[in-house]
């Protein structure tokens, strides 16, 4: 019996041990996707990509200029058009939260239904690939990243784009 104790002791002892989990690993790891939509005023120039991180990560949302990946914000400046509004502006955006990303058009100087010809709508507006990068809090935003550019990014933080799936707004 004086054996047997000890060894009941320190296998109810381990058993809390093993049990308590270091919540540290509950971070989000580095990951990637893609969302395509049209904004338009049916969906007030905005549209939503569902996400799941920690309140305290970064997000990095990058528009698809076709050969390249260009980080928002970012303003727009349209070209002056015949028969269009003249200086036009406007500012793709987003903000999140821990389950959400909205992607949105902001600060337009004119109306957006009206104010773009088709060449232009179809170039801004219609079918717009954005790339979400979802970074975890515990990297940060490393100094030694340049988060402009979206080669580096996906090098520093190692995401396979081999794996980024695409997801179409309604």
């Amino acid at each position: 019996m004086k054996k047997f104790l000890p060894i009941l002791i320190m296998a109810f002892v381990s058993l809390f041990i093993f049990s308590c989990k270091d919540d540290t690993d509950s971070d989000t790891y580095s990951q990637s996707k893609d969302v395509v939509g049209s904004f338009n005023s049916g969906n007030n120039y905005a549209f939503t990509q569902g996400i799941n991180i920690q309140g305290t990560d970064v997000v990095l949302v990058y528009r698809n200029l076709g050969a390249a990946w260009q980080l928002i914000p970012k303003m727009e400046y349209i070209p002056n058009s015949t028969g269009m509004p003249t200086d036009r502006e406007f500012q793709y955006n987003f903000v999140f939260d821990n389950q959400n990303v909205q992607i949105r058009i902001d600060d337009q100087n004119f109306n957006l239904a009206t104010g773009l010809n088709s060449t232009e709508a179809n170039e801004y507006l219609n079918n717009q690939r954005f790339r979400i990068v979802l970074v975890p809090a515990s990297a940060g935003k490393n100094a030694s990243v340049n988060y402009d550019d979206y080669n580096s990014v996906i090098k520093y933080y190692n995401i396979d784009e081999s794996k980024i799936k695409t997801f179409y707004a309604k």
